[in-house]
C-alpha cells in the first residue's frame, strides 16, 4: 500500500495532535488487545485513517462533531466506499462515545477485527507443505 508525500506528512503531524479520544484510544491499542496489532494516523494513498489494523483490514475512525456538519457526512461516505474498494472495513466511533464508554470502543474495535479474516495465514502445524519439486520424507 502507498501513501502519498502530502498524507505522510500530515499522518505525522497528526500523531502530534491531542486530540483527547483519540490518545486515549491509542493508549488501549497499543497494548494489542485480542492480539491484534493497530497503526496510528496511518498513512493510505491520498488520505490517513486514525487508526487502522492492516492484518485484518480494519479501519477506525473517530468521528468528532465536525463530521456531522456540512459536507461531512458526504466525504466520509466518500471515504468509505473507496477504503471498501481497498479491502477495508471501516468502523466509525463517535468521539462522545470513547470519551463516555472507553471499554466499549475497545471492545467493539476487537469485535469487528475477530470479525475479519486474516490476510496472512500461520503455518499448518509442522511447518509449511514441501515446495514444488521436494519431496517429503517420513522418517
Amino acid at each position: 500500500m502507498s501513501a502519498s508525500a502530502t498524507a505522510f506528512s500530515i499522518a505525522k503531524r497528526e500523531r502530534r495532535s491531542n486530540n483527547l479520544p483519540e490518545v486515549l484510544i491509542w493508549r488501549e491499542l497499543r497494548k494489542r488487545p485480542g492480539g491484534h496489532k493497530f497503526r496510528r494516523q496511518h498513512p493510505l494513498d491520498g488520505i490517513v485513517l486514525d487508526f487502522a489494523c492492516l492484518a485484518r483490514r480494519v479501519a477506525i475512525e473517530i468521528d468528532g462533531t465536525a463530521h456531522e456538519r456540512g459536507d461531512g457526512p458526504q466525504r466520509d461516505e466518500r471515504r468509505d466506499a473507496f477504503l471498501q474498494t481497498r479491502g477495508f472495513t471501516v468502523l466509525r466511533l463517535p468521539a462522545s462515545y470513547v470519551l463516555d464508554e472507553l471499554p466499549g470502543a475497545i471492545a467493539a474495535i476487537v469485535a469487528a477485527c475477530d470479525e475479519r479474516s486474516p490476510l496472512h495465514h500461520p503455518a499448518a502445524p509442522g511447518g509449511p507443505p514441501p515446495r514444488s519439486g521436494e519431496v517429503l520424507r517420513k522418517t
